[in-house]
């Protein structure tokens, strides 16, 4: 019997179990798949965010906003959302200020874990090409596209329909097995499978994200205010642009992005160390030196961040995020 001959004769169940574990031989950690239908509640939920100006200067989330609703305005006769999650989890920690005897006299910036080794929008699409490979063999006939962050797909939303977790209060989703360290992934296939249900969320009574919070950006359970977000003004933001007082002086150390809210998750206990060495952090580093960053020559800068997420920021911008660490910390001492 011929390749082709046993696919067209494969059952939903066995072309959907193949498609699975062939997620998790390309270094998946999770996988789910997802009815492709216009996500109506979602897109609600999602103007009502925009109306509100949460997602402050980030334009581009006004835009496109059928393609977010039907993913088939994006790839015609779509059937499924295949979606997968990459754990990034290193056992590394930051190092507290007062873990050596010289802490105090040499400042350091905290730097989110997402972003202590290689940029995932480099790691992940090699692997989510060779998952839509393989659909593309099992259904030859099927059409496919992948996403990593980068498109107007509503990744968390689809993630939840998939069943890899629910959306937790401080927006992340979470997985009962993984905690929230994981990136997400999307293949949109024309191909069809069996379809896994959502999955409860256990985030129960807890509010340790909003009650730690260092600017209290979730404003209410499951929305964040970009406008007080330490992401958003270490990262998005252009490098010219200064941080207002009230987020200077509460940035608790972070330099580049935050994860305050997931460290204090009870789920992330439940972690496991990412078999991806990409994400390990380089040098060993998860803190910089504020001074050292500030003397970095354009060179050095390129050089240590070459396929790094903290090259997003520009040289600038990771300069200007030291210098608010610096005045902040000063201002609140002076306070």
């Amino acid at each position: 019997m011929t390749h082709n001959m046993m696919t067209h004769n494969m059952t939903l169940a066995e072309r959907t179990h193949l498609i699975k574990r062939q997620a998790i031989d390309c270094g998946f950690s999770l996988v789910g798949i997802a009815e492709a239908v216009p996500l109506e509640q979602e897109m609600e939920r999602f103007s009502t965010w925009l109306a509100h100006g949460y997602h402050a200067t980030m334009g581009y989330m006004e835009r496109n906003q059928e393609k977010r609703r039907d993913v088939r305005e994006i790839l015609p006769d779509t059937r499924s959302v295949i979606v997968v999650a990459h754990n990034y989890y290193t056992p590394a920690h930051h190092a507290h200020r007062d873990s050596s005897a010289n802490a105090a006299a040499t400042p350091h910036g905290k730097i989110s874990r997402y972003a202590w080794g290689d940029d995932y929008h480099d790691v992940l699409p090699p692997k989510l090409e060779a998952l839509a490979a393989r659909v593309r063999e099992l259904v030859p006939e099927a059409h496919t596209k992948v996403y990593t962050d980068t498109g107007a797909i509503l990744e968390k939303q689809w993630a939840v329909h998939a069943g890899i977790g629910w959306q937790g209060k401080h927006s992340n989703i979470i997985s009962r097995s993984l905690g929230s360290w994981f990136f997400l992934g999307i293949v949109l296939t024309t191909a069809e499978f069996l379809y896994d249900a959502p999955v409860a969320d256990f985030c129960g009574t807890c509010t340790a994200c909003l009650q730690a919070c260092p600017t209290q950006a979730l404003v209410q359970p499951y929305v964040v205010d970009a406008r007080k977000c330490i992401p958003f003004w270490t990262i998005e933001t252009k490098p010219h642009t200064e941080f207002p007082p009230e987020i200077a002086e509460h940035l608790d150390e972070w330099l580049f992005g935050c994860d305050t809210c997931q460290d204090v998750c009870p789920w992330n206990r439940f972690q496991q160390p990412t078999s991806e060495e990409r994400f390990q952090p380089r040098n060993g580093e998860t803190t910089l030196p504020l001074d050292a960053v500030q003397s970095m020559s354009q060179e050095e800068f390129s050089a240590r961040f070459r396929k790094s997420p903290i090259k997003r920021t520009k040289m600038a911008g990771l300069k200007r995020n030291a210098r608010a660490l610096q005045q902040g910390s000063t201002s609140a001492n002076q306070a």
